[in-house]
């Protein structure tokens, strides 16, 4: 629904040029939560406005639902926008405008209907974000999470097939900001969108996404399901989501120090008791986690492995066999910081 090939974005301002994204590929597919994770200046909000071309790209090629928006021209661009929803961090509602006036304003711009069929699309929106009653409000009135859900009923007005979202959470209370995720990923479920949402938050991607990526000084690092990406001891997401014992684990524990990760079936306790008595090995469970991504269990368990180097060798190869991934030596410093 959502492809970015070799996107690249950049800006000149007193004669210096700085780089906002350096050759993004990003598919998503359709129906999909799909989440971007990065700091403060990876490219996220970048990336964000160049999908629907509020910011157009340096180079590189944005296609939505099959359709390259980086060859339209300006008339078929703002038709193409129009199945595109997009909210914000900050609402951007009009204060001026009640909370109909705010949802309706995008079929007034477009269009769309008529004035009775624009108040009927307005009436369903605001059930459907459980502000019925509040349509003769006005954005002051409101709460943070009710003005985001005017700023989400809006996006939906003229029936968009994508919905972008500029962390429309970080600016709400932890409360409010699990009602809205609940309500984008009802989105998601019920009337069929593909979401592309931004996010600093790791428990936002967590609690809500399908799939996601790390955006890091305008690259994209990696990407895949959430629940794939916590399940390779080598991911970055993986590395925030579950805390490294140690940067130096050999030296802090003595022997040899090694993280597993599973996922789904896998029984990672078992496995590792199994290990334990197949090899003849002294194994020490320094730390575990166990989380539920996107309904099924994603674990890592840090171990301290004595014995033979061989035994050693055989029974993390034994591991791999029965669906746990172990992370290599040589990635452990990387990963820990």
């Amino acid at each position: 629904m959502i492809e970015t090939i070799a996107l690249r974005k950049e800006y000149s301002a007193d004669g210096r040029q700085t780089t906002a994204l350096d050759g993004v590929d990003l598919s998503v597919a359709a129906g999909e939560v799909y989440g971007v994770l990065g700091a403060s200046g990876a490219g996220k909000s970048t990336l964000l406005r160049c999908v629907n071309l509020l910011e157009r790209p340096t180079s590189g090629t944005v296609r939505v639902a099959g359709e390259e928006l980086t060859a339209l021209g300006p008339a078929d661009l703002r038709a193409a926008r129009r199945r595109i929803g997009m909210i914000f961090q900050h609402f951007n509602l009009l204060s001026s405008r009640t909370v109909a006036g705010n949802v309706a304003l995008p079929l007034e711009i477009s269009g769309t209907g008529t004035r009775r069929e624009r108040s009927a699309r307005v009436a369903e929106l605001l059930e459907y974000v459980g502000l019925g009653d509040k349509a003769e409000a006005y954005p002051a009135t409101l709460s943070g999470g009710q003005r985001q859900r005017v700023a989400i009923a809006r996006a939906l007005a003229d029936h968009p097939r994508v919905l972008l979202s500029d962390e429309a959470t970080s600016a709400l209370d932890a409360d409010t900001t699990r009602s809205i995720l609940a309500l984008l990923r009802r989105l998601a479920g019920e009337l069929g969108l593909t979401i592309l949402l931004i996010t600093h938050e790791l428990d936002v991607v967590r609690e809500v996404c399908d799939s996601a990526a790390v955006l890091a000084a305008g690259r994209l690092v990696e990407s895949g399901t959430v629940a794939d990406l916590l399940a390779r001891p080598d991911s970055v997401l993986a590395a925030q989501a579950f805390a490294p014992v140690a940067a130096d684990p050999a030296a802090a524990y003595g022997g040899r120090v090694v993280r597993v990760a599973f996922t789904g079936q896998a029984d990672g306790q078992a496995a590792v008791g199994e290990l334990a008595r197949r090899y003849e090995l002294d194994v020490r469970l320094l730390a575990g986690t166990v989380q539920t991504i996107a309904g099924q269990p994603v674990g890592r368990l840090d171990l301290a492995l004595d014995g033979p180097a061989d035994r050693i060798d055989a029974g993390l190869a034994w591991l791999a066999d029965h669906g746990l991934a172990v992370l290599p030596d040589d990635a452990w410093a990387e990963v820990a910081v």
